[in-house]
């Protein structure tokens, strides 16, 4: 009898075990109705799983996106100052500016020196070359040396409205010397360094224009006193438009920081010379 005993233990154990497998575990009646609730929300997940990942991102998100979105700004920002490249000595040259320039930001800062910024009373313009970030100076005839230039008997001195704005400046017009002679002088440390710069001369041949069968001498001296010279021939070019006489190139390096001298002249022919307009001289990147 002992071991019927044991036989039917053993099978109502089997038994137990089989109903506890094939059926979810009852709660007690202590169970709490947050328990509950949540049985009931994992069933509803079990039909429509597809809800599940949606609830969960949703969640997620709503838990992280404060401090996602400050270390995104942080990211962008920092990445925006790496890119952002500065001109090149641009607070010192800023300083002899005619008006204020908005550095509140610099899309602000940028939009006004890709414009330009006009410098000590209309004497000079700064503005930088969009594609390289290079620094850019147009020196105006104002600034420049001319022989004779204040008599009004050989030079006059008209107004005309710088290209791309509503800003005049003074350009001189020759009425009539045989000795022409002009000069400017600038500092290279303005420039951007290790750039490849062009300098030419702005002017335009104004009928009537005559005298100029002899070309005119230009050049320049670096501050490492090499010259560069040669001559241009002035009585072939288009009359009454702005004409580019090239001067020189040169890479800005240490050997080359300093003033530099930029000239034109003609004395040697001994014609009267009439009708030239000088605008100024263009110191630019070599594109």
């Amino acid at each position: 009898m002992g071991g019927a005993s044991s036989h039917d233990e053993a099978s109502d154990s089997l038994q137990a075990k089989d109903e506890h497998s094939n059926s979810r575990p009852q709660y007690r009646e202590e169970t709490s109705a947050v328990a509950k609730e949540c049985e009931n929300k994992l069933k509803t997940v079990e039909k429509a799983p597809e809800a599940k990942p949606q609830v969960i991102v949703h969640e997620k998100l709503a838990d992280v996106k404060p401090i996602y979105d400050a270390k995104a700004k942080t990211v962008k920002e920092v990445k925006l100052l790496k890119e952002v490249k500065l001109p090149h000595n641009y607070e010192s040259i800023l300083r002899d500016a005619d008006s204020p320039v908005d550095r509140s930001s610099v899309d602000k800062l940028y939009d006004q020196l890709n414009t330009g910024v006009f410098l000590n009373q209309k004497r000079k313009k700064y503005w930088v070359e969009k594609k390289f970030y290079s620094n850019c100076f147009m020196l105006f005839a104002k600034d420049l040396s001319i022989t004779w230039g204040g008599d009004t008997r050989y030079w006059k001195w008209p107004s005309l409205c710088e290209t791309g704005g509503d800003v005049s400046v003074d350009v001189a017009e020759l009425l009539g010397v045989w000795w022409l002679e002009i000069y400017g002088k600038f500092n290279t440390k303005m420039l951007s360094p290790g750039i490849l710069y062009e300098v030419v001369f702005v002017v335009k041949l104004k009928d009537p224009a005559y005298g100029w069968g002899v070309p005119v001498n230009v050049s320049l001296v670096l501050p490492n006193g090499y010259k560069h010279e040669h001559k241009e021939k002035l009585q072939t070019k288009p009359r009454e438009q702005w004409i580019e006489v090239p001067v020189c190139e040169f890479i800005t390096s240490p050997e080359n920081v300093g003033e530099i001298q930029i000239g034109m002249n003609e004395y040697d022919g001994g014609e009267w010379k009439r009708g030239l307009v000088i605008k100024g001289i263009s110191i630019r990147r070599k594109t």
